[in-house]
């Protein structure tokens, strides 16, 4: 799974496609607040990136910069929660929030948590690392992802299971600078961001084929709410 749980085959179903949008775009408007020039803001630049790789509309784009610089003259207010607790069969989960209504996304967390458990603050966050989190693909076919997370500073890396992508993983305070020395070393970023990688990961292989879809549909109910931007489950890859 990694250290961020995602949906399988979400990218087949159209309204997948529509929570992917909805989530870049609040990543967007958050980043455009430190400047709605990719060039000059390395922040932005990224996320747009992202964006254009999952083909966001450019009307869609622009209008997440424009509203995140406020030059719309929209205000844009969201708040960063935190959510802590348990999937079925106890598989610890982090859910981060970027909601314009915190008593909404409550309200929501303590409905979907019913088929787990909500803990309270540190109750499962003791249990996960923060991290810079890279997601990058080799631009040269002599990158050596050993050598580029020591060259780039990196604390550690690992081969994704999807795309051919290699995750580096950095001290939270490293990841900008991690972030622009990896081009160097024959790497181009797809994604940096901070999350939570679990430390005593849960081997999928213990549960039952019933108990492992019970989890997954749990983490699928929770990435599908409109205030939820990651889910970070504690299983193993």
């Amino acid at each position: 799974m990694g250290a961020q749980w995602k949906a399988k085959h979400k990218d087949l179903a159209a309204n997948a496609k529509g929570r992917l949008f909805g989530k870049l775009a609040k990543d967007i408007m958050i980043a455009a607040r430190h400047g709605a020039d990719p060039a000059a803001n390395s922040r932005l630049r990224l996320v747009v990136e992202q964006a254009r790789k999952v083909s966001m509309p450019k009307e869609t784009l622009d209008r997440a910069i424009k509203k995140g610089a406020g030059l719309t003259g929209e205000t844009v207010h969201f708040e960063h929660v935190i959510y802590e607790g348990f999937a079925p069969h106890r598989v610890p989960v982090m859910v981060e929030c970027l909601t314009d209504n915190v008593n909404r996304a409550a309200s929501d967390m303590r409905v979907l948590f019913r088929k787990g458990q909500l803990g309270t603050s540190g109750s499962v966050s003791w249990d996960f690392d923060h991290l810079g989190i890279i997601e990058a693909e080799a631009a040269r076919k002599d990158a050596d992802p050993e050598l580029a997370a020591i060259e780039a500073g990196a604390q550690d890396f690992h081969l994704a299971d999807e795309d051919g992508l290699v995750v580096f993983l950095t001290d939270p305070t490293d990841l900008d600078l991690v972030s622009r020395a990896l081009p160097a070393q024959g790497f181009t970023v797809v994604s940096a961001k901070l999350g939570y990688k679990p430390r005593n990961p849960i081997d999928p292989g213990s549960l039952s084929p019933e108990h492992l879809e019970e989890v997954e549909a749990f983490l699928a109910a929770l990435d599908a709410n409109e205030d939820v931007q990651n889910v970070f489950a504690g299983l193993g890859g």
